[in-house]
C-alpha cells in the first residue's frame, strides 16, 4: 500500500495544474491510477497462482490423480554433476555410457543423428573411434554396376541402426517401434531423471493391477506396462576402467551419455558463458570509470545560498530596468521603496 501511495503522490504532482486543463489532467490521473492498480493486482494474482501450482505439482508431497491401470508417481530429483552453472560432463562417465549403449541399448535403439566423428576426444581417442567404426557394417553404393554393398564403417559415417527399416523394427518388437535415442532426453521435462528412473523402475505389478502378457511393468512408464523388458543386470558389463557395473551405475552412465547426444554443445556453451561474463566485467569497469570522469565536475560542485540582506546586492542584477535603490529597505519602516 505504501508503494501505491507513493505512485499516487508522484502522479498527482505530475498532473497538477489549473485552468481549463485541470479536468483533463484529473481524468488522466484517474486513468493512470486505475491502470497501475490493475497491473499490480493482476501481477500479484498471476504470481500467487504460479506459486500455488508449483507447490502442488513439483514438491515431493504432490499428489496426481490416476486410474487403476495407469499409476503415476512423481519423478525423483537426482544430483547430476553436470547441472551446475560451471560444471561439465564427466568424460569417463560418457565413455562408460557409450559402452552400455553399444552392449545393451543398440540391440533395439538407434542413434541416427550421431556420427562416429562426434565421439572423438569426447569418449575415445581418434584411433579408438576408428577401430569402433570398423566393427560396424555400413551399406554404401551404388558402385560402378549400380549395386549396393556393405563396407566397414568410417569416422564420417552415422552410427548404423540395428534394423534396416521401421517395419523390421516393429516385427521384431511385438508391433512397437523402438524410438531413436539421440534426443530422447529432450522429449520430456527432466528427461535425464526420467531415463534413469525408467531404467531402474522395473518391478512386479502391485496388488490390484493385473499382469499383462508380453508386457512388463515399470512404475515410471506412462500406463505402467511397456514392451521393453528389464535390460540392466548387475555385472553384465565389464567396464574398461574397473568401475563396478551395478544396475544404478549403468543406468546413470547411459543417462549421462544420452544427455550428451542431445546437447553435445553443453560444455562449449558453458565455456562461452564464462568468457562472456569476463568480457562484461571488463566493460562494466570501463563504463564505471568513464561515468566517474564525466560526472566528477557535477559531484564536486557546491551550491551556497546567501540572502540579499547579507550581501546587499540587487535582486535582479542583470536587469537594466531595475533601479539602483531597488532591494534596499527603508531604515524606518523596513519596507521596499515605491
Amino acid at each position: 500500500m505504501a508503494f501505491i501511495g507513493r505512485i499516487r503522490r508522484v502522479l498527482s504532482r505530475k498532473f497538477r495544474s489549473g485552468g481549463r486543463f485541470g479536468k483533463i489532467n484529473k481524468a488522466w490521473l484517474g486513468l493512470g491510477l486505475g491502470l497501475g492498480l490493475g497491473l499490480v493486482g493482476g501481477g500479484t494474482t498471476i504470481g500467487s497462482c504460479g506459486v500455488a501450482l508449483y507447490f502442488l505439482t513439483e514438491w515431493p508431497w504432490s499428489v496426481k490423480a490416476s486410474g487403476g491401470n495407469n499409476p503415476e508417481i512423481s519423478l525423483p530429483r537426482y544430483p547430476w554433476a553436470f547441472n551446475g552453472t560451471f560444471k561439465a560432463f564427466d568424460h569417463a562417465a560418457l565413455r562408460r555410457g557409450w559402452q552400455v549403449y553399444r552392449t545393451v541399448c543398440h540391440a533395439c535403439h538407434s542413434l541416427q543423428f550421431v556420427r562416429f566423428l562426434d565421439l572423438v576426444n569426447v569418449t575415445h581417442t581418434a584411433e579408438e573411434v576408428k577401430r569402433i567404426a570398423a566393427e560396424f557394417e555400413v551399406e554404401d553404393g551404388p558402385d560402378e554396376r549400380g549395386d549396393y554393398y556393405t563396407r566397414p564403417g568410417k569416422l564420417t559415417d552415422q552410427i548404423p541402426s540395428p534394423y534396416p527399416n521401421e517395419e523390421a523394427a516393429r516385427a521384431a518388437n511385438f508391433g512397437a517401434s523402438p524410438p531413436d535415442l539421440t534426443y530422447a532426453v529432450l522429449t520430456r521435462r527432466r528427461g535425464v531423471d526420467y531415463v534413469f528412473s525408467l531404467l531402474t523402475g522395473w518391478m512386479e505389478p502391485p496388488a490390484g493391477i493385473p499382469p499383462s502378457e508380453d508386457r512388463y511393468f515399470n512404475v515410471y512408464f506412462t500406463g505402467g506396462f511397456t514392451t521393453m523388458p528389464r535390460m540392466l543386470y548387475q555385472g553384465m558389463i565389464e567396464y574398461d576402467d574397473g568401475t563396478p557395473a551395478t544396475e544404478s551405475q549403468m543406468a546413470k552412465d547411459v543417462a549421462e551419455f544420452l544427455t550428451w547426444t542431445a546437447s553435445s554443445e553443453h560444455d562449449t556453451r558453458k565455456i562461452m558463458t564464462i568468457k562472456c561474463i569476463g568480457i562484461l566485467l571488463l566493460l562494466l569497469v570501463s563504463v564505471v570509470q568513464i561515468n566517474r570522469r564525466n560526472w566528477s565536475h557535477v559531484r564536486s560542485r557546491r551550491l551556497a545560498y546567501l540572502p540579499n540582506i547579507i550581501t546587499r546586492e540587487p535582486r535582479h542584477p542583470t536587469s537594466l530596468l531595475v533601479d539602483e535603490s531597488y532591494g534596499r529597505r527603508s531604515k524606518k519602516s523596513g519596507s521596499l521603496p515605491d
